[in-house]
């Protein structure tokens, strides 16, 4: 069983968000908790060189405040005992550089279905699994 679990949740996968959240229940020591982390991708970071296009900061702040709503209330309607962690930055880097700071003994991270960027790139799952310093948990 694992005392500090973090749940990286992307807002366009929020029902594999909540069956993860579910299953890390289910790992969780007595007294442990649960951190729902989202991270919101900097899409200025992105922009530099290849565009001269400058995403509005109130883009990326409504981002998130809706992140942070949403994933308290998915908390809350579980009775989870945790908190919620939005960052800004690339998600893999982001979840692995946090999971470390907050010195979680596992992540669980859910996979989709590959798309064709994944195949050169690879997945945001397979880079945390790759790259954390804890266990990490991938569940399909």
């Amino acid at each position: 069983m694992y005392s500090r679990i973090i749940v990286p949740i992307a807002m366009d996968h929020l029902e594999h968000g909540e069956k993860v959240l579910e299953r890390a229940q289910s790992l969780l020591d007595e007294g442990g908790e649960i951190i729902l982390l989202n991270v919101v991708e900097d899409l200025n970071a992105y922009a530099q060189g290849y565009m001269i296009v400058d995403f509005p900061l109130e883009l990326i702040e409504a981002s998130r405040d809706h992140a942070k709503k949403t994933l308290t209330g998915l908390l809350e309607k579980h009775g989870a005992k945790g908190y919620v962690e939005i960052r800004i930055g690339g998600a893999a880097g982001v979840i692995n550089t946090f999971a470390e700071e907050a010195e979680a003994d596992l992540v669980i991270i859910a996979s989709h279905r590959p798309g064709l960027i994944d195949y050169f790139i690879g997945s945001t799952a397979s880079r945390v699994a790759s790259h954390c310093k804890c266990a990490v948990l991938i569940d399909r």
